[in-house]
């Protein structure tokens, strides 16, 4: 699908996931209000640089990340990431479907106070919710791209309206601005809090980095993938965060508690905005799981065994799947979410990303024999279609944050584990490649590749 066409479901996902997921603070107020700001903007510009870098190479030679992955893990082995980072997008698939079904309950219970009589509302809803998604997911992204152009402003609004209501009702910013802080030291808020929460908010954008080929190969020259990507991410982020995490504070002021899950809000309005936001809920949750959750581990399905697997069997795997990753306990409460879910596919992701950095920038430094991606015993089959360096790189960059989880002392080491993971394997990787058999003899690349460069386009193709 063309980058403009997926726009707006990736312009939704921004917005809609800063408004409702990045209101996790619970009851920061005042001090924590503008600390939370900065590591947003913080973890968002330091995620920038590995998707400007793994962007570089979608742009360069049109391929996206399936084809990418190749590289650096073999021509079998790209099934790895494929699959790491489908595990992910079920995950949230999960998460966004129960979202959805917490809204429209919270609507039926405001609507007819008698549903709560029937013990199992919540899970008649679910189950309705979860199918919806399923079976618009098994028609492809073609079937939800009308709702994806609609979703994005929708969402904008609805934020940009809950934020001046929150204004309007303590009466300007001071009440969350002076608060006083809830940490007694610095020390105590950083390690406690804000570390963990930066790990969350790289890992958010941590498939993205991914899998930005997808997206950069259709850029029309490195600069304007530059410049969008740079100018679009901190800022976009950043605000719609702010806007998140004032609205959650000044719950507390409004109704005596935070009030941090949507649905929890919802409810306290008339049935009118209930039902307002329950569509606005709706809407960006089918956008969002079919454009951005669902069809990546619906492809990795298909891929893993395409005779006996097609898209629509594959779109019913990764709802079974999100099923498994009880989506209810990691909206149980915010820790499970920030310190559980998003601090584990960090740790996972991260050196995923930090090897794709290595192979591109500092092993093979851009050149790549593009036509051997397609062959099954070219130099980028390694051994049996697996690159044993990749997979020795991934283990170190898991293993030893890790141990932050168990060790006490190393505490650190997991509360950054998608960092720590990203460099540990940029350094492992790097020195394991450095005489590989797979890389090209000086020379080799310039005699292979037409550059092709005019006013519009940048981008290197291969030739033999």
């Amino acid at each position: 699908m063309e980058r403009d066409k997926l726009y707006g479901s990736v312009a939704g996902h921004v917005s809609y996931h800063s408004v409702l997921h990045n209101g996790e603070r619970d009851d920061r107020v005042g001090d924590e209000l503008v600390a939370g700001g900065s590591d947003h903007f913080l973890g968002n510009c330091i995620v920038l640089i590995p998707i400007l870098l793994n962007s570089h190479a979608g742009t360069k030679f049109g391929i996206p990340y399936p084809v990418f992955a190749r590289v650096w893990f073999g021509s079998r082995g790209a099934h790895i990431p494929a699959i790491a980072r489908a595990i992910v997008a079920a995950g949230w698939f999960g998460i966004n479907t129960w979202i959805g079904t917490t809204s429209i309950d919270a609507l039926l219970l405001k609507i007819f106070p008698g549903w709560q009589n029937f013990g199992l509302h919540t899970a008649v809803v679910f189950a309705f919710f979860w199918a919806l998604n399923v079976v618009v997911g098994m028609k492809g992204p073609e079937a939800i791209k009308w709702l994806a152009s609609i979703a994005s402003p929708i969402v904008g609004i609805a934020s940009i309206a809950l934020f001046i209501w929150a204004i309007v009702h303590i009466h300007g910013l001071g009440p969350i601005m002076t608060a006083p802080s809830k940490f007694h030291s610095a020390g105590e808020f950083f390690f406690a809090i804000f570390f963990p929460a930066l790990t969350g908010v790289i890992a958010f954008w941590a498939t993205l980095a991914l899998n930005i080929p997808d997206f950069a190969r259709q850029a029309k020259s490195q600069k304007s993938m530059m410049v969008a990507q740079g100018l679009t991410l901190p800022l976009t982020m950043t605000i719609f965060s702010f806007i998140g995490i004032f609205v959650t504070s000044a719950t507390v002021v409004i109704f005596g508690k935070a009030l941090w899950q949507p649905v929890d809000l919802l409810s306290k309005f008339p049935t009118f905005i209930v039902f307002l936001g329950a569509v606005v809920i709706v809407i960006s949750s089918l956008t969002i799981n079919v454009g951005a959750n669902l069809v990546a581990p619906a492809r990795a399905a298909e891929n893993l065994w395409p005779r006996h697997i097609n898209f629509a069997i594959g779109a019913v795997i990764t709802g079974l799947f999100a099923l498994a990753m009880q989506p209810w306990f990691l909206m149980a409460n915010f820790s499970n979410l920030i310190f559980g879910f998003l601090g584990g596919y960090g740790a996972l992701l991260g050196p995923i990303d930090g090897i794709a950095i290595a192979d591109y920038w500092i092993v093979r430094r851009r050149h790549l024999a593009l036509m051997e991606l397609y062959s099954k015993h070219g130099r980028y089959s390694y051994s049996s279609g697996f690159n044993k360096n990749s997979i020795y790189a991934l283990i170190v960059g898991i293993v030893i944050p890790l141990l932050g989880l168990f060790i006490p002392g190393l505490r650190l080491l997991w509360d950054n584990a998608w960092t720590i993971g990203l460099l540990l394997a940029i350094a492992v990787y790097s020195y394991l490649m450095r005489n590989d058999a797979s890389l090209l003899n000086p020379g080799e690349y310039e005699e292979m590749t037409l550059v092709v460069n005019d006013a519009d386009t940048k981008k290197d193709t291969a030739v033999n």
